[in-house]
């Protein structure tokens, strides 16, 4: 947005007016002013956080491939590799970029299905088919489709305990 338009903005009532780069507390702030003003004229649209806005359901995550909008349910994933602020879905499809965190999914998916073995995957757990040594004091997952995973020391005793051992 650009600067000489809040005037028009404003004569057109706007609710506040956010310049680029938008900041997450300015963009809050304006998100504020808005719940006050929809509260005010006896609209009632709850706030919600961020994680509220953007979590998906519990059974499927949605994307964005090319011009389609694709639904991966949760029962066709493998496991998930983080990509920087993206996170590739490897299904048995094939591998798809969603511009979420392995943060964001390790808090929303089912923990007695999925188990984060290291701080850049999420493996389903019934697509684990064997553990082996890796390297000095560290194991890796064999994946029923070949995949091989790492486990870090701080991923053994979760995946340990998701396993049951």
């Amino acid at each position: 947005a650009f600067e000489e338009y809040a005037m028009k903005a404003f004569d057109a009532h706007a609710i506040d007016y956010l310049l680029k780069p938008i900041s997450k507390t300015r963009f809050a702030k304006a998100m504020e002013k808005f719940f006050q003003a929809n509260q005010a004229l006896g609209m009632n649209i709850p706030p919600s956080n961020e994680e509220n806005m953007h979590s998906e359901s519990s059974n499927r995550i949605v994307l964005k491939v090319k011009n389609e909008i694709k639904i991966i349910p949760i029962s066709d994933v493998i496991f998930l590799e983080a990509n920087d602020d993206y996170v590739n879905i490897h299904t048995k499809e094939g591998k798809f970029l969603k511009n979420k965190t392995l943060t964001f999914y390790e808090k929303n998916l089912d923990p007695t299905q999925f188990v984060r073995t290291h701080r850049s995957y999420i493996v389903k757990i019934n697509e684990i088919n064997k553990i082996e040594p890796y390297e000095k004091d560290s194991y890796q997952l064999i994946l029923k489709n070949g995949s091989k995973i790492p486990v870090s020391r701080t991923g053994f005793p979760k995946l340990k305990s998701a396993l049951g051992i």
